[in-house]
C-alpha cells in the first residue's frame, strides 16, 4: 500500500471474518522467507506465505548469487582451502562491525558448514566446486568459490587466516536467480500455500498484546490472515523509502542506484514498531563501488577530494565505498600511469589524462601540491614494496612513474554507487523480534533484511543471502514450535 496505508496494529476484535489462516504466516518469500517457511512446514506446521509482488523472488533473485559460507565447506575442500569456524568468527567479527551481533555471527560460523550441506541437500541448490581468483564478484563461469570481503587485504588478513568464502549456485555470471528458482521449488515440494499480489498493511494483536494475525490488501479488496502460532516478517529493507532513508540515513537517499525492488519501502519494519519493535543500525548501508574487476587497477591509488589517499585500494569495494560515500561526501578518484591503466569491466574510463603528475592535479582542480605530495611519498614507499599508511599488499604496489597519468573520476556524480540498507528490527538468534522494553514480542519473529542481522554495519558480499537463508530457517523452526494463544 502507499505510505498512507495505516500501520497502527488492529485488535482482533475487530476482525469479523479471517479470509485465511495458518499455523505460520510468512510475510515475503525472498530467500529468507522460502528458507522460513520450508524450516515450519517440515517441521509439520500449516504455513501460508503472503507475498506483495505477482511471484517469488524479490531482490533475492535479483542478487549475485554469492552466499557466504565458510568453516570448510566441501567446495573450500575441493579447491584446496583450509578453513575453520573460528577463522571465520574472527574475520565476520572484525568485517561486519563496529558492534557486530556477536551470538548471530557465533552461531552462523559454528553451523556454516551445515548449512551448506542443508543448501545442497534440502533445497537443491547445484554447486560447482571451483575457484575463481577475481574476487568481490561473480565468475562468469560456473566456479563456486571466491573471495568476497577483503579477506584477503588489511586489516582482515591480519586478523583471521584469508579464506575465500563466498559461494555461488552453479550457472555463469549472476545467480540470484537460480537460488530462488531452487527455493521456491522446495517451498513448492512441502504442504505450504502461497497468497501472491497482497500486500500486507499492518498486525493484529489480542487483548494480550500477541501477534496473532495480519491484515492485507489484495486486489484492492482487505484480506486478514489469522497467525494460529506466529508471523514471520521477511519481506526486505527500506531502499525505496525516502523518507526512512532521510529520517535514518540522509547519504543513502542521494546514491544513484538503489538495490532492491519497490517492496523494500520499510513496511515490515514500521507495522512491527507499531506493535512496540526495537530496531538497530538503521543507519546502516552497504555501498558497493565497482572499481574492479580487474583487480590489477588497485595498483592505483584512490585519493579524495584533498587530493590525499584514504584507504588500501585492494579493500573489499563495498568498504571503499562506505568510506568514500560517508566519510569523503562520496569523492573519490582513482589515479592511475600509463603502465596500469585498463578500462574495468563496466566500461569507467579516465576523465583527465595529462604528461605530468601536476598537471593532472591542475586539470582535476584539486588543491595545489597535494597530489603531487600524494603519489611522492606513495611511490617512495611503494618502491621498497611498503605502504605505512594503508597498508596495500605488496602485490599490488608498484610505483606510479610511467606517463602519462590519468584519473577515473569516481564522484557519485560520475560514475556508480550501488546500496542497499543493512538496518531493521532486533531480533534474537532465533528471529523473536525484540521490543523496546527488551522483551520479545509474543507471536512476532522476522529474518533477512527487514532485520538488523550479521552486518551491524560493515559487509561482505554473501552475507545477506547467507544471513537471510539461515536465520530464516531458525525462525521457521521457532515459529512452528510456538504454541500460540491460550
Amino acid at each position: 500500500m502507499s505510505e498512507a496505508a495505516p500501520i497502527t496494529p488492529r485488535s482482533q476484535r475487530d476482525v469479523d471474518t479471517w479470509d485465511a489462516e495458518a499455523d505460520v504466516v510468512v510475510v515475503g518469500f525472498g530467500c529468507a522467507g522460502a528458507c522460513a517457511a520450508i524450516e515450519a512446514a517440515d517441521a509439520g506446521a500449516d504455513v501460508l506465505i503472503v507475498e506483495r509482488m505477482g511471484g517469488a523472488g524479490g531482490v533475492s533473485a535479483m542478487a549475485g548469487g554469492l552466499i557466504y559460507l565458510g568453516g570448510g565447506t566441501p567446495i573450500q575442500q575441493a579447491c584446496g582451502f583450509d578453513d575453520t569456524a573460528e577463522e571465520m568468527f574472527k574475520c565476520l567479527m572484525a568485517a561486519c562491525g563496529p558492534d557486530p551481533d556477536e551470538e548471530k555471527i557465533s552461531i552462523y560460523c559454528e553451523r556454516s558448514v551445515e548449512h551448506f550441506h542443508w543448501l545442497a541437500d534440502r533445497a537443491g541448490i547445484p554447486f560447482t566446486a571451483a575457484f575463481s581468483d577475481e574476487p568481490n564478484i561473480e565468475a562468469q563461469t560456473d566456479a563456486a568459490l571466491c573471495f568476497s570481503g577483503g579477506e584477503d587485504a588489511f586489516p582482515l588478513d591480519r586478523i583471521a587466516k584469508p579464506a575465500p568464502r563466498a559461494h555461488k549456485p552453479a550457472t555463469t555470471n549472476a545467480a540470484g536467480w537460480l537460488l530462488m528458482q531452487c527455493l521456491t521449488e522446495a517451498v513448492g515440494g512441502t504442504s505450504a500455500r502461497v497468497e501472491f499480489d497482497t500486500r500486507v498493511d499492518r498486525l493484529v494483536v489480542d487483548d494480550a498484546g500477541r501477534v496473532v494475525g495480519l491484515c492485507a490488501h489484495r486486489y484492492g479488496k482487505e484480506f486478514a490472515v489469522r497467525a494460529r502460532r506466529g508471523v514471520v516478517l521477511t519481506a526486505g529493507g527500506f531502499t525505496f523509502n525516502d523518507a526512512m532513508l532521510e529520517q535514518h540515513s540522509p547519504a543513502l537517499r542521494h546514491v544513484n542506484y538503489k538495490i532492491g525492488t519497490d517492496a523494500d519501502d520499510g513496511r515490515a519494519i514500521r507495522i512491527a514498531q507499531a506493535v512496540g519493535a526495537n530496531v538497530r543500525r538503521m543507519d546502516a548501508g552497504e555501498v558497493a563501488v565497482p572499481i574492479a574487476p580487474p583487480r590489477a587497477l588497485v595498483r592505483g591509488i584512490l585519493v579524495n577530494e584533498h587530493g590525499q589517499r584514504f584507504i588500501n585500494e585492494d579493500a573489499y569495494p563495498g568498504r571503499i565505498g562506505q568510506e568514500a560515500l560517508f566519510r569523503q561526501n562520496a569523492h573519490m578518484y582513482l589515479v592511475l600511469d600509463e603502465e596500469l591503466y585498463q578500462v574495468n569491466r563496466i566500461g569507467m574510463q579516465a576523465t583527465w589524462v595529462c604528461e605530468t603528475i601536476a598537471e593532472l592535479e591542475a586539470e582535476m582542480g584539486l588543491p595545489e601540491g597535494s597530489l603531487r605530495a600524494t603519489v611522492e611519498l606513495y611511490n617512495r614507499h611503494a618502491e621498497r614494496g611498503d605502504d605505512p599508511l594503508f597498508h596495500k599488499h605488496a602485490r599490488w604496489l608498484k610505483p606510479l612513474t610511467s606517463p602519462p597519468y590519468g584519473a577515473v573520476d569516481w564522484r557519485m556524480s560520475s560514475s556508480l554507487y550501488a546500496a542497499f540498507t543493512l538496518g531493521g528490527l532486533e531480533t534474537r538468534v532465533t528471529g523473536e523480534v525484540v521490543g523496546v522494553d527488551g522483551r520479545d514480542i509474543p507471536g512476532l519473529y522476522a529474518a533477512g533484511r527487514t532485520t538488523s542481522g550479521i552486518p551491524a554495519w560493515g559487509y561482505v558480499s554473501g552475507i545477506s543471502l547467507g544471513d537471510g537463508t539461515f536465520f530464516g530457517r531458525l525462525a521457521g523452526q521457532q515459529a512452528a514450535s510456538a504454541t500460540g494463544p491460550r
